[in-house]
């Protein structure tokens, strides 16, 4: 039985790895992975009842996190369609490259810690594409984006989904999370930042579109000034809340990031309110819903299903053992974890490691749980393919997996062996 689920598990784990290859969806072939997987363990089991008992264990705590992601997603999205946004995107004017690529890199770093690194990114190089005329420079740019918001995500509890997994399973606290994270990370976007600044020919100067050169912006009534910088504000200073609410009433973080969607939904409808109902549509939480992407948390759905299985059969366990037995050194194969998140998507991996390792013998805010999320957030800026942040860079800039090899990847490597340094000497 083992052996057959195994088998799945990883035929399963290369069909998603190989998506764009095959043209079939990754969602898809989670979600027919993770009930295999379950269905090869029923089977084999005397006790079915008892199988089920342990999937409705782990189903509470997948819906925990994938009820956190769709409420922060439709937040996000229901930010965006008040083009909120942009009340921090148009103060960016600068027409030196150099300016506008330590601009845009540090507010990537700080904007993923509040929304998450995905949404952060496309807006960012929204910003670009709107800025920057040369495609060299705006490619650049856009792979410094990757880095900061990455980067900028392993040290929040909402910034990064992997981080978010440790924090909603209990390994990883709020504050703990943020003060021994936040240096390493921003060591991980500096050190390429710094470096990238000299790669610059002092000469170079970025194109602004700014009405001075021929490109107006649309006006914009004082009310709908109003309405994006009220969504805005109630938005941002609701997820700031979420780790409030969790430490003030120790409920789960889904309750607050719920709680802060209904409040925003209210709000919406308020200041709407004398709108004919097909104007205020686009405006409305139900538009939201409509807009988020929804393949994703099915994809979270049928890859923790897997991993849940294995979990069950006790599988991780045994990885576990055997890495111990092989590598020895704890920090040495996080670090590992780490790169090979930039090979295969580091949601499963982290899911894993949170299946081999528990809280009795690494109770919270553990060396292993801190690192991981590091490792685990940063990793992925290694390729281009590594992380949902740079999938999404990818194909709106039309990035090459060649050409980010070649001119990112080894200052990502750089920065993420910098930031792991750091961490390692302060810990």
């Amino acid at each position: 039985m083992l052996i057959t689920l195994i088998a799945v598990f990883v035929i399963g784990y290369l069909l998603i790895t190989l998506e764009h290859s095959i043209h079939i969806n990754k969602t898809a072939t989670a979600l027919i992975t993770g009930i295999l997987c379950w269905t090869i363990y029923a089977s084999a089991e005397a006790n079915p009842e008892g199988v089920v008992e342990e999937l409705s264990h782990h189903l509470g705590e997948i819906a925990e996190i994938t009820f956190f992601l769709l409420g922060a997603m439709t937040i996000v999205e229901l930010i965006d369609a008040h083009d909120g946004f942009s009340i921090i995107t148009d103060r960016i004017a600068s027409r030196n490259t150099r300016v506008l690529l330590w601009i845009i890199s540090l507010l990537a770093f700080f904007l993923s810690a509040l929304l998450d690194n995905l949404t952060t990114s496309i807006v960012m190089v929204s910003v670009t594409r709107k800025l920057i005329r040369n495609a060299e420079q705006r490619r650049t740019i856009a792979g410094m984006i990757i880095i900061a918001a990455n980067a900028g995500g392993a040290w929040s509890p909402i910034g990064d989904v992997t981080t978010t997994m440790l924090w909603i399973g209990g390994q990883v606290t709020t504050l703990n999370i943020i003060s021994q994270l936040l240096l390493p990370s921003l060591v991980c976007l500096l050190v390429p930042l710094t470096i990238q600044t000299f790669l610059f020919k002092a000469e170079q100067e970025a194109f602004v579109a700014t009405a001075t050169h021929g490109i107006s912006r649309p006006y914009i009534t004082p009310r709908q000034r109003r309405d994006r910088g009220i969504i805005l504000l109630v938005g941002l200073l609701g997820l700031l809340f979420v780790p409030i609410f969790k430490t003030l009433t120790h409920l789960p973080p889904y309750t607050g990031i719920l709680l802060v969607l209904g409040v925003i939904w209210v709000v919406s409808e308020i200041i709407h309110s004398d709108k004919d109902v097909e104007e205020r549509k686009r405006f409305t939480a139900a538009y939201a819903l409509s807009r988020i992407d929804a393949s994703s948390i099915l994809f979270f759905l049928g890859i923790l299903l897997a991993v849940g299985s294995l979990q069950s059969t006790g599988v991780l366990t045994s990885l576990a053992r055997a890495l111990n037995d092989s590598v020895g050194n704890m920090d040495v194969i996080v670090l590992l974890i780490g790169v090979v998140s930039a090979v295969i998507d580091n949601v499963p991996i982290v899911a894993a490691a949170m299946g081999m390792y528990d809280l009795q013998t690494y109770p919270p805010d553990a060396k292993l749980w801190e690192f991981l999320a590091y490792c685990a957030g940063t990793g992925g800026s290694l390729l281009v393919i590594g992380s949902a942040a740079g999938v999404a860079v990818m194909g709106m800039e039309h990035l090459q997996f060649g050409w980010y090899l070649k001119r990112i990847s080894w200052l990502a490597l750089a920065g993420y062996v910098a930031g792991a340094g750091v961490y390692l000497l302060l810990y």
